[in-house]
């Protein structure tokens, strides 16, 4: 950066990273305490575990009725899909409600990505489910698998979104995170 006199000079660490984000001298860049929350604990985060783990287990069920033509997986990953898509409706909900109240969470370009992701994973559950209500067993190979394979593969995605906000950034965490 060149000075009056036309000499170049060097600009601190500090001045280097209020060039590179800007944003960060928001006052609300760091408000990122949870608002929907029962004693400090996100809902959002504690309901997010059920629909990630019975996204897989709809997956695993699908992979077992290919494996031995058993017609109680089908029925598994029915239900397993029908909870993971109702559970994760209630924790988009909350997601989203801490999106739009809370600054810190709303500033970030990160945040918005996870939530976009997190939709189109939630209208892929919801179609996996809707596809199966009729005949569990007929839609397994290949639609029922491959939007299960799929559901899976957008949960590992969305949720290291969701990882990143916590573990980069301190969304949802207990007290002001400096950064």
């Amino acid at each position: 950066m060149a000075a009056p006199d036309g000499k170049q000079r060097r600009l601190t660490f500090k001045q280097r990273r209020r060039l590179a984000d800007p944003i960060q001298d928001i006052v609300s860049f760091n408000d990122t305490e949870s608002k929907i929350a029962i004693a400090s604990h996100p809902i959002h985060a504690m309901m997010v575990a059920f629909p990630i783990a019975l996204a897989f287990s709809t997956l695993g069920a699908d992979v077992m009725y290919w494996v031995t033509g058993d017609e109680f997986w089908p029925r598994v990953a029915l239900y397993a899909v029908g909870i993971a898509f109702a559970v994760g409706v209630l924790a988009a909900i909350a997601g989203t409600v801490e999106l739009l109240m809370v600054p810190g969470i709303r500033i970030r370009s990160a945040s918005w990505t996870h939530f976009i992701l997190a939709m189109v994973l939630l209208s892929v559950l919801g179609l996996n489910w809707g596809f199966r209500l009729e005949d569990p067993v007929g839609v397994v190979l290949p639609w029922g698998f491959l939007l299960s394979a799929l559901a899976a593969g957008m949960t590992g995605i969305t949720g290291w979104h969701g990882g990143k906000l916590v573990f980069d950034y301190g969304i949802g965490m207990h007290g002001k995170v400096d950064r």
